[in-house]
This record gives structure tokens, C-alpha cells and sequence, in this order.
């Protein structure tokens, strides 16, 4: 039998040294190659200083982890894994020839034992993909090969490194490949941690990756015995561990506090046509590297997260928030959900489309203010208004259902007043308010004509990160810059200067003053009280805003170097519960704005060229009281006057007269039932100093009327100061009716 033995080892290696001659070059690798093209099948996206944020599975093909350096794996693994593959490890040169000889005397003999092939042979079938076992097994060649490889890199490598890259690199189970992912999958744990009998399942795998669970278990047991002689092994716990283990899929490789941040400068490197600007980090996985501030990230879900737990009895379980740099347009913070509170986790609030209220106001004044049709001190009348449409009455109401009378354009928009809007928007009209926010971003999907004088209260649809941009524009001064998750290259002086050559979106000065009267708290006072959660100790910009039937809130907001944007809500789209402005969104948005200038200050703008503070006064109201205090205020040069009353100036009798109700072309049917006195048609019409006529004649005064009709079609005229005809309705009253002449007033 030993002379046998010693036969076959003869003849075995002189195989080797043939084939060894026949491929003088044989491909080898370096331990720094192989740990440098070690790809995990997760991507590691970082903060802007190269701490973790998330994990993202970036191939599906394959689960692997990172690389873990031999130090990092628990003494029980090494161990487990040396006893079950190959004893010896440490004594021979790549080729174990006593189970060379003692395989090929089975083999004869036609009898089981364990195979001849060392943990470096199996590695170097590993790294070769010309030696990789098939499913019918090696050939002959291939093994001859596989040795003569493994000879070559045990004269190159030291034991632990071929240990470590054998660790790294051995298929464990179905898709998993690598300790670290093993680890992590099936016992949700570092490989530094794993146990004894932890380690004897892994060591298990290896010898049969898709057995079934109770073969695992008895190979783990073996391994068990091998590592602990002497002691009593519960195979029979082994079994149920084993069986437990091997169904388990914990590791998540989506872990970590930027979720939606992650996914989308990941889908943005895929589809960009640059290079992704990814690292490949020496032992480790692939890496990009985002503009994120990983402290602040941590702030704004933990603080969004905490409000919305206090909102769970308001019906409410969304949010999201983003912070940019105004400067750069880097987003510093980016949370697309609230995470285990939401149904719907993975929709990401930054980009989705909901509707923004009343936060669409400050472009909306803006424009106006660029186009001088109103200054911050024009008065705007906040009453009942009826605004005919096509597709009939409009009929704007404020939050509280209040009005306040004449106000000034100051006070409407800070106190987020829903008429003065809607009429300020009559003077912009619907269409040319709708290319300016084209303009500035927002992804508005219809016309202007579309959307209507509702579009002042923000019936169109926009995405968080779309409207914090549009305020981080009016924060740069009207100038519009995109936003970016991954650094850009600094700017050159010529493309600093092409950049300073293109005119602002929006007029620098009027951009300066709705941030002047959206950081001024006695302007909000009417609506929001001296106290309010939007006030700050530093200089900020804020606008709330709640959609129709209280689906959104929002807080949006600048300070002299960030903007925040904030949305609660429901993901499903589910009316909350008594939410305000100041109650829902307002506070997370104060609560990050404190966290960002904790130590850092904000100071007020300074007024570009081209403005003039004046001092102004108001006239007096219906109760003989002045409609504002006086105060000093902002204008664009030449707009300015030291009076502002209900018959001068800017005010509402500048608006052009016009009937608002009744709509042209209505159809008035009589019912004889009804006493005639009763059959009144109400005349309505804004401007100063009107008239109304009826077929020619001349019928009453003022912007209101009451008018008894009698059968047949009537033309009704506006007449303004000078008796020109500036607005008229035709009417049809059908049915039968007794009306004296006197009656007819």
C-alpha cells in the first residue's frame, strides 16, 4: 500500500511539473489585485466628508459584502474553517499530497472520503475563472491546472492572505458570496462576531452551498466536534439553529438614513453620460460620494420622525424635507419619507407632486411687484369676490372664511390672505404666472388658462425640491441655479462671468422685498399672532401653505445661507385632521433652521440699486380709522407715494373696473310661483366710481345692485366715472312676469 502511494504522488507530480512546463505562464494575481477588483454588490453612498449614509444594492446577480481584512474575522470561523476544508493548511506548499494519496486510494478502492483540494487550490479555482468547477465537475486538466496555480501562489503569498481572500471570495449559499454577507445575512451580525457554532454552519455551507438544511446541520455538527474534542455537542440543536439560520435574509442592503437621497444620485450617475464620480476604496466596496451633511441629515429625520409621532392622532404619517445651499445649490439634507411611520415608505416626498397652497404667494407678488403693477403698500381689497370663468363663478375664501377689508400687499401676503391673491393674479393673469414658474422649475404639467385664478392658491402640482429651489432663487436675488446631490467642479472666472451676464428670473429688487415682508412679523400678525413658531432669533424667510382639503401643509423658508423646505401630509393623498400651518410643518422647519445656525449667524440682505425706503401713510377705513399704521417701506424707484388710501395711488380703484357677476350669457327662468319681488338678480363688479346700466338706461350706482328682470334678452353695461362703458353682460330671462315700471328699480 506504500509503495502505491508513493506511486500515484510520483505520478502526480510529475502531471504537475509537466503541465507546469507546458504553461510556463500561468496567470497569477497579487493579493493587492484581488482585494483592489473585489467588488461588493452594494454601493456605499457617503456625506460630503466621506462618512456612510446608506447602502444600496447596485447588483442583483450576486450578494457580497465588504472585504473583511483576516483580523476582522472571529477566531472561531478561522478555525472552524481551516479544521473542515483542509487541516493541514498551515504545513503544506499549496498541494496537501498525504489526502492526494489518500483520495486517489478511495477512489480505487471505490470508497467516501473528504477530497484532496486545499483551501489555496480552491481559491485559485476561485480567481481563475478558466480553472471554476462546472457542474459536472472538474476535468483533469482543470485540476492539473488548479495545482500548479495553487503552487505558484503559495510561492507568492503569505498564508493569511490566501486565507483572507479565500474567506472573501467562497460562495456560502445561493447568492451569497463572501463572509461579510453571509455573516450579515444569516446571522445578522460582523464576521468578527460569530460564534462556535456559528462558525461551524459557515464552515458547513462551504463543503455543500445548496443542501438542504438538515445535511447543513449534520456537516456543522462534525465541524462542532472537530473544534471542541472532549465536549458534548447538542446536534439536535444544531438542527433547529441550522434550519432557522439558513432561511433567514436580514442583511439589508439598503440600510441607513438617506434612503431616496441615495437612490437618486445613483439613478443620476446611470443615466448621466459622464463617468460616475464613484471611488473604489482599497479592501473595501465602491463609494460615491454625495454633497450631504451626515450630522444634519440625522437632525432632519429625527426631528421630522418626532413631529409627525406627536401628528399620529391628526391623521397624519408623511413627510419630507430638503435643505440646499443657496450658494451652490447643494443639497445638504434630503429625507423622502418618514421612514417605519409611512405606508408607503419607499415614495420619495422630495420629488413627488402634491399641491402647494398657498406657498406659490411670494412668486405670485413677486412678478406683480417686478411688473409695478402693485408696490408692498398698495391696498388690495380683501372682500367677497366673484370671478367669472369660463366654466363659471369663482369664488376665492379665505382661510378662516373672514375677510379684512382693504389691506395692504404686505399684509395679504404675509398673512397668507386668499382674495388679495386671487386678485393680485387677475392682474398677472393665469398664463403669464404660470410661464414664470416654468421658468423658475416648477414642473407645472398644464397652461395657465388650465389651472385659472386657483393657481394663486396653489391648485397646480410641484415637487418639494422644485418649490425650495424656487425660494432659494428668490434667496440668490431672483438669479435661478440648479441643484446637485454630487459636488461639482469649482466654477472657472469665465464661467462665473457667463453666469453673471444672464439676467435674473426675477428682478433683484423684487425678490428683496417679498423677503422683506416674509421675514417681517408684525405683517403676519392678523393671521399667525405675535407669538408665532415662524418666527426666529436669526434673519429668515418663511411661507406656509395647506392644499384643499388639508392633503399638504408645507413651510418653506430661507436665511442668508440655506433654504429648507418641509411637507407633511399622506403619501395616499388622506385629508389630515386639523392641521395648520404653524402646526404642521412650521415646526420641523424651525427646528432644523435653529440646528443649521446653532452657530452660525444670519444677517438680513442688503437692498440692491435701484431700491428706495420711504416712509407711507394710509388712509382712512369705513370706521374713520387709518387703514395701517405708518411705516416705512421698500420700492422699486419710481413707484413710490407718501399716501396710500382707498381713491389714490395704487390702490384698488387702480384695478380696471369689470362686472364679476353675473356671467355672460346667463339664462334667467321666471317661476310664476314666486312672488316677482322675491326674483332678484344680484349685480357685482369691482372698481371705483361705477355705474350700471340696463338696455342703454341708466339703472343704479356703487358695486352692487339688485335687479328685479323681466322677460327678453338685456344688455348690462359698467359705466365708469367719465361714462365710458368699460365691462358688459348679455343676459336672456325666459318665463312670464307681471312688473310695473316702478317696480323695475
Amino acid at each position: 500500500m506504500q509503495l502505491l502511494a508513493l506511486s500515484i504522488h510520483r505520478a502526480f507530480a510529475v502531471a504537475v511539473l509537466s503541465a507546469a512546463c507546458a504553461h510556463p505562464a500561468w496567470a497569477l494575481v497579487s493579493f493587492e489585485d484581488v482585494k483592489r477588483d473585489f467588488r461588493s454588490s452594494d454601493t456605499a453612498v457617503l456625506d460630503r466628508n466621506g462618512e456612510l449614509l446608506q447602502r444600496v444594492r447596485t447588483d442583483a446577480t450576486v450578494r457580497r459584502g465588504q472585504w473583511i481584512a483576516l483580523a476582522d474575522v472571529s477566531p472561531a470561523l478561522r478555525t472552524a474553517m481551516v479544521l473542515s476544508e483542509d487541516r493541514r493548511f498551515y504545513e503544506h506548499s499549496g498541494i496537501d499530497w498525504r489526502a492526494v494519496s489518500s483520495a486517489a486510494w478511495s477512489n480505487l478502492w471505490n470508497t467516501r472520503t473528504r477530497g484532496a483540494s486545499t483551501i489555496t487550490m480552491q481559491l485559485s479555482g476561485l480567481l481563475d475563472e478558466d480553472l471554476r468547477r462546472a457542474s459536472g465537475g472538474r476535468s483533469f486538466t482543470q485540476k492539473i491546472g488548479q495545482t500548479v496555480a495553487a503552487t505558484q501562489l503559495e510561492r507568492n503569498w503569505r498564508k493569511d492572505q490566501i486565507l483572507e481572500a479565500y474567506l472573501n471570495t467562497v460562495p456560502f449559499r445561493g447568492e451569497i458570496v463572501g463572509i461579510d454577507a453571509l455573516s450579515r445575512t444569516l446571522f445578522s451580525k460582523a464576521p468578527s462576531g460569530l460564534d462556535a457554532r456559528e462558525a461551524a454552519v459557515a464552515a458547513a455551507l462551504v463543503r455543500a452551498p445548496n443542501a438542504k438544511p438538515a445535511l447543513v446541520a449534520q456537516r456543522a455538527c462534525e465541524v462542532l466536534r472537530a473544534m471542541e474534542p472532549g465536549q458534548k455537542v447538542d446536534c439536535d440543536a444544531i438542527d433547529m439553529f441550522t434550519s432557522a439560520a439558513v432561511q433567514r435574509r436580514a442583511f439589508d442592503a439598503n440600510e441607513g438614513i438617506a434612503p431616496h437621497a441615495a437612490r437618486r444620485v445613483l439613478r443620476e450617475m446611470r443615466d448621466a453620460a459622464t463617468p460616475a464620480p464613484t471611488t473604489q476604496q482599497k479592501g473595501k466596496d465602491t463609494s460615491v460620494r454625495t454633497t450631504l451633511r451626515a450630522p444634519l441629515q440625522r437632525f432632519a429625520l429625527d426631528s421630522l420622525q418626532r413631529h409627525l409621532r406627536e401628528l399620529r392622532d391628526r391623521h397624519v404619517e408623511d413627510g419630507a424635507l430638503v435643505v440646499l445651499d443657496n450658494a451652490s445649490g447643494e443639497v445638504l439634507a434630503w429625507v423622502g419619507s418618514s421612514g417605519p411611520l409611512s405606508q408607503a415608505a419607499e415614495v420619495d416626498g422630495v420629488t413627488a407632486l402634491r399641491q402647494p397652497g398657498s406657498t406659490l404667494k411670494p412668486l405670485l407678488y413677486g412678478q406683480a411687484i417686478a411688473e409695478k403693477r402693485i408696490t408692498a403698500a398698495s391696498l388690495i381689497e380683501d372682500s367677497s369676490a366673484q370671478i367669472g370663468t369660463a366654466s363659471g363663478l369663482y369664488i376665492p375664501q379665505n382661510y378662516d372664511r373672514q375677510f379684512k377689508g382693504p389691506v395692504s400687499a404686505r399684509t395679504a401676503l404675509a398673512a397668507s390672505l386668499n382674495v388679495p391673491a386671487v386678485r393680485t393674479l387677475v392682474m398677472v393673469s393665469p398664463e403669464s404666472f404660470a410661464r414664470s414658474l416654468r421658468a423658475a422649475g416648477l414642473p407645472l404639467r398644464e397652461s395657465g388658462d388650465y389651472y385659472g385664478y386657483s393657481l394663486a392658491l396653489g391648485s397646480a402640482e410641484v415637487s418639494l425640491l422644485s418649490l425650495a429651489n424656487a425660494y432659494r432663487m428668490m434667496a440668490n436675488g431672483g438669479r435661478y441655479g440648479t441643484t446637485t446631490l454630487t459636488a461639482r467642479p469649482p466654477a472657472s472666472a469665465a464661467d462665473k462671468a457667463k453666469a453673471a451676464a444672464v439676467p435674473p428670473l426675477l428682478d433683484p429688487r423684487a425678490a428683496f422685498i417679498v423677503g422683506d415682508i416674509l421675514s417681517d412679523p408684525n405683517a403676519r400678525t392678523r393671521t399667525f399672532g405675535l407669538d408665532s413658531i415662524l418666527s426666529t432669533r436669526f434673519w429668515t424667510a418663511v411661507k406656509t401653505g395647506t392644499s384643499k382639503d388639508m392633503r399638504d401643509n408645507w413651510a418653506v423658508g430661507w436665511s442668508q445661507r440655506y433654504t429648507v423646505g418641509v411637507w407633511v401630509g399622506n403619501a395616499s393623498g388622506a385629508s389630515m385632521w386639523d392641521v395648520s400651518g404653524t402646526s404642521g410643518a412650521a415646526p420641523v422647519w424651525a427646528e432644523v433652521m435653529r440646528f443649521l445656525h446653532a452657530r452660525e449667524p444670519s444677517r438680513a440682505p442688503a437692498p440692491p440699486a435701484g431700491l428706495v425706503e420711504a416712509r407711507v401713510a394710509f388712509g382712512p377705513a369705513a370706521d374713520g380709522n387709518a387703514i395701517e399704521a405708518a411705516r416705512s417701506e421698500w420700492f422699486l424707484q419710481g413707484t413710490e407715494q407718501p399716501l396710500f388710501a382707498l381713491d389714490t395711488g395704487m390702490a384698488t380703484d387702480a384695478f380696471a373696473a369689470r362686472i364679476t357677476a353675473p356671467s355672460d350669457g346667463t339664462i334667467i327662468a321666471l317661476d310664476p310661483d314666486i312672488p316677482p319681488l322675491r326674483q332678484r338678480v344680484r349685480f357685482e363688479s369691482e372698481g371705483r366710481g361705477v355705474q350700471w346700466r340696463i338696455d342703454g338706461k341708466f339703472f343704479a350706482r356703487g358695486n352692487s345692485a339688485q335687479w328685479l328682470p323681466w322677460p327678453g334678452r338685456h344688455v348690462i353695461e359698467l359705466v365708469d366715472a367719465s361714462g365710458k362703458v368699460v365691462d358688459q353682460r348679455r343676459l336672456e330671462v325666459r318665463g312670464a312676469g307681471v312688473v310695473t315700471k316702478s317696480a323695475r328699480r
